[in-house]
């Protein structure tokens, strides 16, 4: 095969792939927005607290489900680009369009794990009674030891271990390298687990800004993607992290 096909078959897979991660970051966003404008009316029309019935722990983990896509299928597009532009460059490539969407696929799986975990400790915060209509702690002492443990993990080595992997997609597929469909959603499981360990304190300051306050949910996002992007990306985590807790003190301080 000569170049000038190959390099044309790369722009057109590169194309799928990046068309199907906008679609569904898209789908995502639209979704988060539509919420956001309905549970404000649906909890304060009611006037009380919701019933954690089945059927409304299942709406607020598809929240959670589909919040977590919104929020990081943009920051992974590099490390998916990279993994479907070294499938099609293997000796035998097979189904490189489906194995890259199978890498999503995996990635995703690790996220759906902790909205499930997030969706728990939702329903626990809710029966506390330690959130308010706007899915935001109550409790200022909390809040602050939510804040100085998210500002504090920033500093941690887990959580610089899990950021080097983020931003270094070609140290982790070397080493990380599975063959096949199946090894697809293994490795992007494993990918996303890596992920996990460096954003999940951030996901949880959303009970501290408002599960559903969209600013908040877009300025995560934003940080997550300039962290793990950013030339100076480690450092910018470092500065927020010490941020967070000088914020902890003052809230606690002001509390006591």
């Amino acid at each position: 095969m000569s170049d000038l096909p190959l390099a044309g078959l790369l722009r057109r897979e590169r194309l799928i792939v990046l068309g199907g991660l906008l679609g569904v970051t898209l789908l995502a966003w639209f979704y988060l927005v539509w919420m956001a404008v309905m549970m404000p009316v649906i909890d304060l029309s009611a006037m009380q607290r919701p019933l954690w019935t089945g059927g409304y722990f299942l709406m607020m983990f598809t929240m959670w489900v589909v919040m977590m896509i919104g929020m990081m299928l943009p920051s992974v597009g590099h490390v998916v680009l990279m993994y479907a532009r070294v499938v099609q460059r293997s000796g035998t490539p097979v189904h490189p369009i489906l194995r890259t969407y199978l890498f999503i696929l995996g990635y995703l799986l690790a996220w759906v794990g902790f909205s499930l975990a997030a969706t728990l400790l939702h329903w626990l915060l809710d029966g506390a009674i330690l959130l308010s209509p706007q899915m935001r702690i109550q409790s200022p002492l909390l809040t602050a030891g939510i804040l100085f443990v998210a500002g504090a993990y920033q500093f941690s080595p887990a959580k610089n271990a899990c950021l080097e992997h983020c931003r270094g997609p070609v140290d982790f597929l070397s080493r990380h390298w599975r063959k096949g469909l199946s090894g697809a959603v293994r490795m992007g499981f494993g990918h996303g687990l890596y992920c996990l360990g460096c954003c999940w304190v951030l996901m949880v300051l959303l009970f501290v800004g408002g599960v559903m306050n969209l600013l908040v949910i877009a300025a995560i996002t934003v940080f997550v993607l300039l962290e793990k992007l950013a030339p100076y990306g480690a450092l910018a985590g470092r500065l927020s992290g010490a941020g967070l807790m000088v914020a902890a003190g003052l809230l606690a301080g002001s509390t006591l």
